[in-house]
C-alpha cells in the first residue's frame, strides 16, 4: 500500500487527535526506519524513546517470540513468573521497592497518583504538587497533574487536588503546602517542557522539604528511565531517592508496558481491590522488560550513552558556534535540547525530507533523543543533515 492510500485510511477512519508528518513507516532496525516506499531514515526521536534501544532488537524480538509459543495473557488474579522476575530486578535496580505493572507512563502515574491519595487518606490528605512544564500523561488525572494549560483546555471541570508551581523554586513549593499536601510530583529532566533539568541542590531540598512533612515525593522516570541519561533511573545520578517512580517508554523496547514502584511501606496501601490493570504486567511484555535489561547490563549500553552522548553533545555545540540562532544545548546523556532563537518546527520538517527524524517541543526548542545504541556514525551522520539544514536558515 502506498503512503497516499494509507493517508487517505487515516482521513477517513482514524480520528484525527494526532499531529502527524507525511511519513509512513513500514519497518525499523537498530536506529534507522524505512517508508512503505523504500526510502530510509535516521531516527533520532524513536517515539519519545519507546524504542529506545533501536527498533526490533534482536533479543527483546527473540524473547517475545519465545514466550508467544507459550502463553499470550495470564489474568492478574494467577501468577505469572515473568512478572515476578521483573518485579524482584526493577526493585534491586533501584531502591528496593515494590511493583505494579501497567501498559503505559500515564497508567503508572494515575496508579502513583491513587497510590499517594492512599497514604493521605487517614489524614485527608490528597493535594499533589507539581511542576510548571512537566507533562505527566492524557488522562484526566495525569493531564490535571500536569503543569501545562494547554494540555488542560476543553477538558473541564478538571478533578480537584492539583496544584502547579514554577520548576526549580523551592519557595513556590513551600508557600504551596497545606495540611491537605500528600505529595510532589516531578520529572527529574522535563522532557515536553523542553529538556529541563533539575538542579542538584534544589532536589536535595525537597528531599528534606517531604521528609519532614511527611510528604511522598514522586518522580516521573517515563522518559528518563531506562538508561537514557547514564544511570539506569535519572534520579542516580543526584543521589536522591523517590518514594515512588513511575516507568514505560524504554521499558519494553517497543512493546508497551507502564510499571511503578514504591518504597514497601508505602506499596502495600494498594490492596486488593484498590486499583488494577487487566492487561498490565502481561508474559508478553515482561519478557521484553527483562531482555531490555539484559541488553542493557550486558551490552555495556549506559557507558555508551555516556560516551556517545558526549560526542553528541560536542557536536551540538560546535553547530552552535556555527548558527548565532542556536542559544544553547542542554540537556543529560542522551536527552538532548537544541534551543533556538526561532521557531524549530520548519527545521524538523526539513530534516525529515532529508531522512532525519527529530522533535520540536515548546516551539523553539529542538528534542533529540536517539536509541541508546547510537553510534559515532550515525550521530555524523545526523549532524550533517541538521548541519545542512540549519544552513538555510541562516
Amino acid at each position: 500500500m502506498k503512503s497516499k492510500k494509507v493517508i487517505q485510511l487515516y482521513q477517513k477512519f482514524v480520528i484525527p487527535c494526532y499531529t502527524q508528518y507525511p511519513l509512513v513507516m513500514a519497518k525499523g532496525k537498530g536506529a534507522n526506519v524505512w517508508d512503505v516506499e523504500g526510502k530510509k531514515y535516521l531516527d533520532f526521536f524513536p517515539g519519545w524513546a519507546v524504542s529506545g534501544l533501536g527498533h526490533c532488537p534482536a533479543k527483546v524480538a527473540a524473547a517475545i517470540r519465545k514466550q508467544s509459543k507459550l502463553i499470550f495473557h495470564i489474568p492478574n488474579n494467577y501468577y505469572n513468573q515473568l512478572q515476578g522476575k521483573l518485579a524482584e530486578k526493577l526493585s534491586k535496580l533501584s531502591f528496593g521497592g515494590k511493583c505494579f505493572f501497567c501498559n503505559s507512563g500515564a497508567e503508572a502515574n494515575e496508579a502513583a497518583i491513587k497510590l499517594a491519595r492512599l497514604y493521605g487518606k487517614d489524614g485527608g490528605r490528597y493535594q499533589i504538587i507539581s511542576m510548571k512544564n512537566s507533562f505527566h500523561g492524557r488522562t484526566l488525572a495525569t493531564l490535571t497533574l500536569t503543569g501545562q494549560k494547554k494540555i488542560k483546555e476543553g477538558f473541564s471541570p478538571l478533578p480537584e487536588g492539583f496544584k502547579t508551581v514554577p520548576f526549580n523554586d523551592l519557595r513556590a513549593v513551600q508557600k504551596a503546602i497545606t495540611k491537605k499536601t500528600v505529595a510532589i510530583f516531578l520529572e527529574p529532566i522535563q522532557g515536553e517542557g523542553g529538556i529541563n533539568i533539575i538542579e542538584k541542590e534544589y532536589l536535595f531540598s525537597l528531599r528534606k522539604l517531604c521528609d519532614k512533612k511527611k510528604i511522598l515525593l514522586i518522580f516521573d522516570e517515563v522518559q528518563t528511565g531506562m538508561g537514557r541519561t547514564g544511570k539506569f533511573f535519572c534520579y542516580q545520578n543526584f543521589a536522591v531517592i523517590p518514594d515512588i517512580m513511575t516507568l514505560a517508554k524504554t521499558l519494553g523496547g517497543g512493546f508497551p508496558i507502564g510499571a511503578l514502584i514504591a518504597k514497601k511501606e508505602i506499596a502495600d496501601l494498594m490492596g486488593p481491590g484498590t486499583h488494577a490493570s487487566t492487561f498490565g504486567g502481561g508474559p508478553l511484555a515482561c519478557a521484553a522488560a527483562l531482555a531490555v535489561i539484559e541488553m542493557i547490563e550486558k551490552e555495556g549500553l549506559l557507558k555508551n550513552v555516556k560516551k556517545m552522548g558526549k560526542y553528541l553533545r560536542g557536536k551540538l555545540e560546535n553547530l552552535k558556534k556555527k548558527y548565532s540562532f542556536i542559544k544553547g544545548i542542554k540537556g543529560l546523556g542522551l536527552m538532548l535540547g537544541v534551543e533556538l532563537e526561532i521557531p524549530c518546527q520548519k527545521i524538523v520538517e526539513s530534516c525529515l525530507k532529508k531522512g532525519l527524524l527529530i522533535n520540536c517541543t515548546q516551539k523553539k526548542i529542538l528534542r533529540i533523543m536517539p536509541p541508546i545504541i547510537v553510534t559515532k556514525k550515525e550521530i555524523d551522520k545526523a549532524i550533517n543533515i541538521l548541519d545542512k539544514v540549519m544552513e538555510k536558515e541562516k
